[in-house]
């Protein structure tokens, strides 16, 4: 296994991990109106969104 190979396990592991802690937030934001919970939740969408786009940003660093 090469290091690019396991940096991309670790990155997509984040991205389901955190898109999970977004739909936890956002669900725990239905049920109490915590706006709190929605900011949290909202910016694990965004930290999603960041590694997503990083993690199709690899193809381009192999040569």
């Amino acid at each position: 296994m090469t290091l690019l190979t396991a940096h991309k396990i670790l990155i997509s592991t984040a991205v389901v991990f955190f898109f999970g802690f977004a739909l936890w937030e956002l669900r725990n934001y239905f049920d109490t109106e915590n706006l709190w919970a929605a900011f949290r939740g909202l910016l694990y969408l965004l930290v999603t969104l960041g590694f997503g786009l990083y993690l199709r940003s690899l193809k381009k660093w192999v040569k």
